[in-house]
């Protein structure tokens, strides 16, 4: 019997957990085509100078047991101590990895290791720190003043006995559940900001996506609760992902893991062909046949396989068909909409900012704890800010410096984009020293870094995403997975879950795809199936 084979499309989460999925539970060899030289997609880890980036921030969490049991098969956790038992975790790959205290593999003596690391995300505004999600404690309370408190509380009343229904924007999304006052004060400009749209013109759906359960009640309730008793398990089950205190984390970053991921798949006989760029898909009938490519060098080829799975855009899988795509399918395929994203990588001697958001002298780095800054000020274009010392000290070469990263949301071709390196990386060092966050004198060296449809946005034709949808999954040996490929605002797990059901399909002979695009944002993730956990 010939070797059947699966080709995927695309070296990200999802691609790579889909040939890890086959090679583990089935007999069908994975064929990889990344187009281009890296692996893990907006989940890699780019090294300049020995200075890591992580594109975008990768929280290692998951509300699945199955996901955070899949991390750890290939990264154990680090070593705790008789101080962190609370810290343990409540998940079975966790329990056989770490049976005790003073087990597990020592960070400084061992590369290939899962760190256990802090959550601290905050809001910058009005060159203060908020606590985010927001929450009204005393020190919002004291940073937004009398006045403002009293607004926000007198709306909040209002939409409590008047919600907005049905909700039709993300704007209705947030009011409903933030009221007027703090939707305008700590929500829209920001968003508005990430996507380059107004949030009427948004769907709500993107709310129910990312912080479906977040309210500024249960944010204020989890507050409430930490200061009385502290979920301690990474598992935080009963807390929303959006509150949850710490995760886990490669020693690396996120790269790491799936670089690691690829060499196991190689090593179990998968293909992983890197510059390789899918540019059509051949039809017979409702089957692919196989895909046409072409590589770095501008040679042209074709491979063949029995089945397809893809994470590449949408739009490009659409325009890649080779016939037989209805015009309303194209049409609706052409309007989906993506946002682009620029990371400036910045190397400071230390930070002019300190934990309270005020500005004092400079100093050493780690004055302040946050692994993420939301920047709220209205003034810079810059939407966030992370501190990889926060993320992972291994990701620095010299830990007596602080290495950032500004995050820029833009679209290719407007004048961000447009910007060459040099005067990009100056125009954000500009932007911090303007908001007080750092000195301008301070600054060591810097990277650009652009990254194209990191996004894919729940606006323009989104709303008749179905028409796609249905047209696709009428191919019956082709499997859409992660981001880009479902068009949907993916976590990394998530992105996983979608390979792992799309690789149970191919196993069990499975037609219909409802249980990948079951999976979703805040939910336990659909894991309950006939009575017990997948």
């Amino acid at each position: 019997m010939a070797e059947k084979t699966a080709l995927i499309i695309g070296a990200g989460p999802a691609g790579l957990t889909a040939a890890y999925e086959l090679l583990e539970n089935t007999s069908v060899r994975p064929i990889v085509l990344e187009a281009t030289s890296e692996i893990g997609g907006i989940a890699r880890t780019v090294d300049y100078k020995g200075n890591r980036i992580d594109i975008g921030g990768h929280r290692f969490f998951s509300k699945s047991d199955r996901v955070m049991d899949w991390w750890l098969r290939f990264l154990p956790l680090q070593r705790l101590e008789d101080g962190q038992a609370d810290l343990a975790l409540s998940y079975r790959g966790a329990r056989r990895d770490l049976a005790a205290p003073g087990e597990g593999p020592d960070p400084d003596e061992t590369d290939l290791v899962m760190l256990v690391r802090n959550r601290l995300s905050r809001i910058f505004f009005l060159r203060r720190f908020f606590d985010y999600p927001i929450s009204l404690n005393l020190n919002t309370m004291a940073n937004l003043g009398p006045v403002r408190l009293a607004r926000i509380g007198a709306s909040l009343a209002r939409i409590r006995l008047a919600p907005i229904r049905p909700e039709r924007s993300l704007e209705d999304f947030l009011i409903n559940r933030f009221g007027r006052e703090l939707y305008l004060t700590f929500f829209k400009d920001y968003t508005e900001k990430v996507w380059g749209v107004p949030c009427d013109r948004i769907s709500p759906e993107w709310g129910a996506q990312r912080i479906k359960g977040l309210s500024l009640t249960r944010a204020v309730w989890h507050a409430a609760r930490r200061l009385v008793r502290r979920d301690g398990s990474i598992a935080q089950k009963s807390v929303e992902t959006s509150l949850i205190d710490r995760f886990l984390y490669p020693k690396f970053g996120p790269g790491q893991l799936w670089e690691h991921v690829a060499g196991q798949i190689r090593q179990r006989g998968g293909e992983i062909r890197m510059g390789q760029t899918v540019e059509r898909l051949f039809t017979d009938g409702r089957r692919i046949t196989a895909v046409g490519v072409r590589d770095a060098a501008g040679q042209e080829g074709r491979v063949t396989a029995d089945w397809f799975l893809s994470s590449m855009p949408v739009q490009d899988l659409v325009r890649g068909l080779d016939a037989g795509v209805p015009a309303e399918v194209r049409e609706v395929a052409e309007g989906l909409m993506y946002r682009d994203f620029i990371t400036v990588g910045l190397l400071l001697r230390g930070l002019r900012v300190v934990a309270g958001g005020r500005s004092g002298p400079s100093g050493p780095p780690g004055l302040i704890p946050d692994n993420w800054i939301y920047i709220q000020e209205r003034d810079v274009r810059v939407g966030r800010l992370q501190v990889f010392n926060n993320w992972s000290p291994y990701m620095v070469a010299d830990p007596r410096t602080c290495w950032l990263g500004l995050e820029y949301f833009c679209q290719i071709g407007d004048d961000l984009w447009s910007l060459s390196d040099g005067p990009f990386a100056d125009f954000a060092a500009d932007e911090l020293a303007k908001i007080g966050i750092i000195d301008r004198r301070d600054v060591l060296d810097a990277v650009v870094i652009r990254q194209p449809k990191t996004y894919p946005a729940y606006f323009g034709s989104y709303d008749r995403f179905d028409v796609v949808r249905r047209f696709l999954d009428g191919f019956e040996n082709l499997f859409l997975i992660g981001r880009n490929g479902m068009h949907r605002y993916n976590n990394q797990d998530h992105s996983i879950l979608t390979a792992m059901a799309a690789v149970e399909n191919i196993r069990d002979g499975r037609g219909r795809k409802d249980n990948i695009w079951d999976v979703n944002v805040e939910q336990e993730y659909h894991e309950e199936r006939d009575g017990r956990k997948s």
